[in-house]
């Protein structure tokens, strides 16, 4: 238990329901304070998920285009903030995309071409876990594309989403930051849990030791796309992953001019 954590009347009724109790005694040691906050956080989330079902219905009847992209350093959080997102919410009229690296025949193409394939149709919501920032980001620092590239990119990805939100789109960006300390004990967390290892890759193996240069380009990202951008980021500290999906959530119903009021 956590001596130093006095229990309000509230805490006692929440840890004396079935939630309360579940969340208390499922981890050891037993942490009072955690089981109380993570009883709140469920009940936080299952309101904003019947909203995020209002949004969805009103987009579907206003065949209004949605893209929500999440980016952030590797184990930042990024796909749990999208399943908890998505999970209540109608599959047929969503997507997630997450892009492989690219064919050959896309490293032909104009960078943008295979983003833009993933486009929303009429009533549709796609979320990219990861997206065309990665050559603002990971590209460069991995040496995955030359330097002409990536400043090719820095100077059209702005031109790009204005032409995106011009064309009707509504484009949300989210940016999950952790610390380097947080991330080094998420990535141990991965390695020992065999249902998890599969998400650790070659890019990841490297991320502590180039810490500081994915800062620089990371920095450079939101200096570019942030004072001439049309859509600017939010940035979310996601050391806390409860706290982070419920603010990734509040973001893109705040976002989003939806009817507040739509029977569902």
């Amino acid at each position: 238990m956590h001596e130093e954590y006095i229990l309000t009347k509230e805490d006692v009724e929440i840890l004396n329901t079935n939630k309360g109790l579940t969340a208390l005694l499922s981890k050891e040691p037993y942490n009072l304070e955690k089981a109380v906050r993570y009883v709140k956080y469920e009940k936080k989330l299952k309101k904003l998920q019947v909203e995020l079902i209002r949004l969805q219905s009103w987009a579907i009847d206003e065949n209004e285009r949605i893209i929500v992209i999440f980016e952030g350093r590797d184990a930042a959080g990024k796909g749990g903030a999208i399943r908890r997102t998505i999970e209540r919410m109608n599959p047929r009229h969503l997507r997630i995309v997450a892009l492989p690296k690219p064919t050959e025949d896309e490293q032909t193409q104009w960078y943008f071409q295979r983003y833009v394939r993933q486009f929303p149709k009429a009533g549709e919501i796609v979320f990219f876990d990861r997206s065309w920032y990665n050559r603002a980001v990971v590209e460069p620092v991995n040496d995955f594309c030359t330097h002409e590239e990536y400043e090719i990119f820095m100077n059209q990805v702005n031109d790009f989403e204005r032409m995106i939100t011009e064309s009707g789109i509504r484009l949300v960006k989210v940016y999950m930051s952790i610390s380097k300390k947080e991330q080094a004990k998420r990535f141990e967390e991965i390695k020992r849990d065999p249902l998890k290892q599969w998400k650790m890759t070659a890019v990841d193996e490297r991320a502590q030791e180039l810490w500081d240069v994915y800062t620089k380009y990371k920095n450079l990202m939101f200096e570019k796309t942030n004072e001439g951008a049309v859509v600017p980021w939010k940035i979310i500290r996601a050391n806390r992953k409860t706290f982070a999906r419920v603010a990734a959530i509040n973001h893109l119903l705040n976002s989003i001019p939806y009817d507040k009021n739509k029977k569902i």
